[in-house]
């Protein structure tokens, strides 16, 4: 066996578990059902983003009753866990004035969201994505933006 036909022989095994079948549309569709099922139950519309560790936007849905501001802030929300690889709720604390990340925000253009809503995707310690959502309160936000990881991990076993 040469190393080509080895390196095509890993890449199979990489693939067939990576990131492409953790992303498959009816799985999202089930993540999306089960965070539109929390904003149901807390009165609030939202929107849903779900990105891969690659930065792509893989799906996003607004819900009827959610504000349009919700529709840029929840990507910007997926992006920044990702980008911090940490919940957007823990970024705030370090970039107060004083903080050791002070002033990161605007040094990156208004791209960072530094509250509550976006979540990193992990599995087997590694980041995979992350789910953003924004529309409702802060803690609103997180809530529901639990339940969708929390449906995403339990699609993903």
């Amino acid at each position: 066996m040469n190393e080509e036909q080895i390196s095509k022989i890993v890449e199979s095994v990489i693939n067939s578990n990576n990131s492409k079948n953790l992303f498959d549309r009816h799985k999202m569709e089930k993540v999306i059902d089960a965070a539109v099922a929390r904003a149901n139950e807390l009165g609030v519309g939202v929107t849903i983003a779900i990105m891969k560790a690659d930065q792509v936007l893989q799906m996003s849905y607004h819900m009827p009753n959610a504000n349009l501001v919700s529709c840029t802030l929840a990507p910007k929300k997926a992006w920044s866990a990702l980008a911090m690889k940490e919940p957007t709720k823990d970024i705030s604390k370090d970039i107060q004035p004083g903080a050791g990340l002070y002033q990161m925000e605007t040094m990156l253009d208004g791209r960072l969201a530094s509250f509550a809503g976006g979540i990193p995707l992990k599995i087997n310690d590694e980041i995979i994505g992350s789910i953003g959502v924004s529309g409702g309160l802060v803690e609103e936000d997180q809530s529901i933006c639990e339940a969708a990881v929390a449906e995403f991990l339990k699609e993903s076993k």
